[in-house]
């Protein structure tokens, strides 16, 4: 007799495995629950602790972009205020240049 294969989503396999992760489920017993394999079971494993780094790392992209953007704006406003000082020195230039011409120095 030929079992029809069944498909997990990658909820319901961290959901088995937090089974077995955090409330001691045995494997075996979970196996049978489920209808899966044992060697299935950790080959679920296998997969989670090898790319169970991707949960942190996301984190990490996201506070690298709000980095990446908080270092553009600080960018942005030195620039704005490095035009500012060079346009406020344009006119402190011409005030003085305009008091000498008037004889009020």
């Amino acid at each position: 007799m030929h079992r029809q294969r069944r498909h997990f989503t990658a909820e319901q396999k961290v959901a088995i495995l937090r089974e077995h992760f955090l409330e001691k489920v045995p494997v075996s017993d979970l196996c049978e629950k489920h209808g899966i394999a044992v060697n299935l079971f950790y080959s679920w494993q296998r997969l989670f602790f090898e790319n169970g780094q991707a949960a942190f790392t996301v984190n990490d992209k996201r506070r690298k972009s709000v980095l990446d953007d908080k270092d553009r704006e600080i960018a942005e406003l030195q620039d704005k205020l490095r035009r500012k000082h060079e346009v406020l020195s344009e006119v402190m230039e011409e005030h003085v240049r305009l008091k000498k011409a008037l004889g009020e120095l």
